[in-house]
């Protein structure tokens, strides 16, 4: 991991930058984008999160809603990391994102930004923030390839 990446200030500045100023904080009301709502039990977090998938590429996600800053951060950075890329490639993404949350071997190049987040996962209770939004668009993959 880039040494960068190992430090705190540097982490922090990431997940706030993406928390104050969130990619794609907006839904987008156009009927072509599939739709969830996730809420967590044990956290504020109740958001929206949209997708607009053709022809196995993910071309836009945004979302909506109230989140922590954890949910807010790793949500924003998977609608910048994810869209534009094909289904297979987004997979291969989340892929390796869940396994840096389970503190497993992952591919730092292909998670970007989302790397500030390698350290979530030693704390339980805020996986589920951390993965919130991933679960999302991973249901509306899956629900797109059923079509």
């Amino acid at each position: 991991m880039s040494d960068y990446m190992n430090d705190p200030m540097v982490l922090r500045q990431i997940l706030m930058d993406h928390y104050e100023y969130p990619r794609n904080h907006k839904l987008s009301n156009d009927p072509a984008y599939m739709k969830r709502h996730m809420a967590s039990d044990s956290c504020i977090d109740d958001i929206v999160v949209e997708s607009k998938i053709n022809n196995g590429i993910i071309e836009d996600i945004r979302f909506d809603g109230v989140a922590c800053t954890i949910a807010t951060a790793s949500t924003s950075m998977m609608s910048e990391l994810l869209s534009g890329k094909t289904i297979e490639e987004a997979k291969v993404i989340i892929e390796n994102y869940h396994n840096m949350i389970d503190q497993k071997e992952y591919d730092e190049e292909l998670l970007q930004e989302a790397v500030a987040l390698h350290t979530v996962g030693k704390q339980a209770n805020r996986i589920k923030c951390a993965t919130i939004g991933w679960k999302a668009i991973e249901e509306m993959i899956h629900e797109s390839e059923a079509k």
